[in-house]
């Protein structure tokens, strides 16, 4: 049009995503421009979510290699600050997979300077606590450095500091994984010990006994005695012989029982009153169910178990654990369908429970609340590795908001249904607090999505006059849809409805990328599935951090 003002057409408060608004944002990988994250936050974000499956835009390993960059550049500028935050994260329980801590803990002992490898290799047993960490770990540090003198001294102390029950139940329990053995890590750093017990048990672990040694073995290692046991019971195919050595024995580990024991109720029915540790016992219910063990006396005793608080905290039991637990159970169909059963409702009921205990006590914040779930594209590829999609694991979050607000509405990114301005791509979503998780996950892979606008829910609820004190916003932050960004739409939702309103931007992936305005007060980025962050996002609405 020719009488058109071009000039009219220029704006530094309202920019359109895929434009730079300020010299401080980046493109992301999406072709939006948002903020980088500094490499702490970037580092929080690959222990607790990992890098498995990739996002929608990168592949699993150019995100590997971006986040293994920002680790060895910490290594190298801030190697305490780096071991520290693994440790808290590996000890915290806030990682539902183990791997990206142990590959820090490898980087850290092995490209930091040498006070620096000191202080990871002596953090080695804090993070590896058991012996398939243990392996993981050096299958990790092997692509970083040789075996020299303080690997050897670290790994070595894994084995002569802890108490020789405690060395030989990992022995036990813990064999072999991905090519490693105890037996590898003992001829590696070759550790001395004054300890005659200690001895007999590296002697057993390195092939070093006979049969003739056995009697021996059993009246110092009684563990070590059980274990020979059983796998002559399971070799002459003895089930009940194994099930009587269980039920004396309630400390054995099920790692140890041959597969013939494993696949006899009886002896499960040993293994189950003797105590299975929890996330063995979620991992096992598809297979306890086949065998005829959800019910009775046993199902009692497993519900029970499930929805044990103590048994959840002290295992370290992160809730997307038992999101995946509950999923697959109640799918009745093991992953790329081996197996199936028919779920029974307790043990449902008891999974959906734990998941909520395992986000421990949540406190209500007492405002009025917009959850708002990026339910795009970008957000249906699985987290962490695990066999649910961000977006799934968004909505379970979600829920434990909801679960303990008065005042909240759920909307997402998604032209479910076309009601005001913003309708084709925002929608209040069918989701209650009442409804079991694993059929909101089932509602929220089914949904229809649209390119992602962070800015939406703000322009949503401003369009509604509608009185929000805080904004969730749970996205990938691949986000590059729409006329105005999310910072900008926040500061107007503000000026034109008088609130003092705040976001906080709940991260999915392990990018380096958040809509979050590190320089707003009034904005929080945080990492997306750390059994912390409801309490977090309280804190921060009520203004206490």
């Amino acid at each position: 049009m020719a009488n058109e003002d071009a000039l009219a057409r220029i704006s530094t408060r309202h920019t359109p995503q895929t434009q730079q608004s300020r010299p401080n944002e980046v493109r992301n990988d999406a072709g939006g421009y948002v903020f980088q994250v500094d490499d702490m936050a970037r580092l929080r974000r690959f222990l607790m979510i990992g890098v498995d499956g990739g996002t929608y835009y990168v592949k699993d390993t150019q995100l590997a290699a971006d986040n293994a960059e920002v680790v060895i550049r910490l290594a190298k500028t801030n190697p305490i600050a780096l071991v520290d935050e693994i440790v808290a994260v590996s000890t915290s329980g806030a990682a539902p997979k183990q791997n990206p801590v142990l590959f820090a803990l490898a980087i850290a002992a092995s490209e930091a300077d040498e006070a620096g490898r000191a202080y990871a290799l002596s953090k080695l047993s804090a993070v590896a606590r058991t012996g398939t960490m243990l392996f993981t770990f050096a299958g990790y540090v092997k692509q970083f450095r040789s075996w020299g003198r303080g690997l050897r001294r670290a790994v070595g102390a894994w084995y002569t500091d802890k108490p020789v029950a405690d060395v030989t139940y990992q022995a036990v329990k813990y064999r072999q994984r991905d090519g490693w053995t105890h037996g590898d890590l003992l001829r590696l750093a070759h550790p001395k010990t004054s300890d005659p017990d200690r001895a007999k048990l590296f002697d057993w672990i390195l092939g070093k006994t006979g049969p003739d040694d056995a009697a021996s073995l059993a009246e110092t290692l009684p563990l070590v005695g059980v274990f020979e046991k059983m796998q002559a019971l399971g070799a002459a195919g003895n089930v009940k012989g194994i099930g009587k050595l269980v039920a004396a024995n309630p400390t054995v580990p099920w790692e140890a029982i041959p597969d013939v024991g494993l696949n006899s109720a009886e002896v499960w029915e040993a293994l189950l009153a003797g105590g299975v540790p929890q996330t063995a016992l979620m991992r096992q219910l598809p297979r306890l169910t086949r065998l005829g063990l959800a019910t009775g006396r046993t199902g009692k005793r497993i519900v029970a178990q499930l929805q044990d608080e103590k048994r959840i905290v002290g295992g370290r039991i992160h809730p997307m654990q038992v999101l995946v637990a509950l999923r697959t159970y109640a799918s009745g169909r093991g992953a790329r369908g081996r197996g199936e059963w028919t779920p029974n409702q307790h043990i449902v009921d008891a999974l959906d429970a734990a998941f909520y205990t395992a986000y421990k006590a949540v406190t209500p914040t007492g405002q009025r609340v917009l959850l708002a779930l990026d339910v795009s594209g970008s957000m249906s590829v699985p987290i962490g590795g695990m066999p649910i999609s961000a977006r799934e694991a968004t909505a379970a979050m979600a829920l434990v908001t909801a679960n303990v607000e008065d005042d909240y509405t759920i909307v997402g990114f998604t032209d479910l249904k076309q009601t005001g301005t913003y309708a084709q791509a925002i929608s209040e979503l069918a989701i209650s607090p009442r409804q079991r998780l694993d059929d909101v996950c089932s509602y929220m892979a089914r949904l229809p999505f649209s390119g992602t606008d962070c800015a939406l829910p703000m322009l949503w609820a401003l369009d509604r006059k509608m009185p929000v004190d805080l904004f969730v916003v749970y996205t990938d932050s691949e986000t590059w849809a729409g006329d105005i960004k999310p910072h900008q739409a926040l500061r107007d939702y503000r000026e034109k409805m008088g609130i003092p309103a705040k976001l906080v931007v709940v991260g999915t992936t392990s990018t380096g990328f958040t809509i979050a305005d590190p320089n707003d007060a009034g904005m929080l980025d945080v990492c997306g599935f750390d059994p912390a962050v409801p309490n977090v996002i309280t804190d921060f609405a009520r203004g206490e951090i």
